[in-house]
């Protein structure tokens, strides 16, 4: 009875993930774009002091920038946001895809592959290296040194 209730409740995460809902006034919550695209008309256009234009041209420059940025962009999105979402969730499936599919089971095979060469270079270096420096160490280690300062 509970291996069939976690089973269900698996099943609800799994629903769930592909039917998030949409928060639509924060619209880019993980702030991947804050400091890339926010561009106001002060980032863009600015009169120093002594040089200015008649109060009713800077108005109407801070209007039309701002309208046309504003409905630009939506025109933009409106044309080609669906197509551009079509076109980065088919390389994100890809790139996932390859990943999945190929990049992954590559690594495994390569770490069990190198694991088997591993123990292989391992009993060679104990074969063969380990008896030569125990006897370079014993050889060795019965040389004594002694410093004497001559007058």
């Amino acid at each position: 009875m509970a291996e069939e209730q976690t089973e269900l409740e698996e099943r609800i995460i799994i629903k769930d993930q592909h039917i998030k809902e949409i928060d639509l006034v924060n619209r880019d919550p993980k702030h991947i774009n804050e400091d890339v695209v926010k561009v106001d008309f002060e980032d863009v256009i600015a009169e120093p002091v002594g040089t200015y234009s008649f109060d009713g041209v800077w108005k109407a420059s801070y209007t039309t920038f701002t309208v046309s940025k504003y409905w630009c962009y939506r025109l933009l999105s409106a044309i080609l946001g669906i197509p551009l979402a079509v076109i980065w969730g088919f390389l994100f499936a890809l790139i996932s895809f390859c990943h999945i599919w190929a990049v992954v089971p590559c690594i495994k095979s390569y770490l069990i592959e190198i694991q088997c060469v591993s123990r292989i270079y391992s009993l060679c270096i104990h074969t063969f290296c380990d008896p030569l420096f125990e006897a370079l160490s014993k050889i060795c280690g019965n040389i004594r040194v002694a410093l004497r300062k001559e007058i």
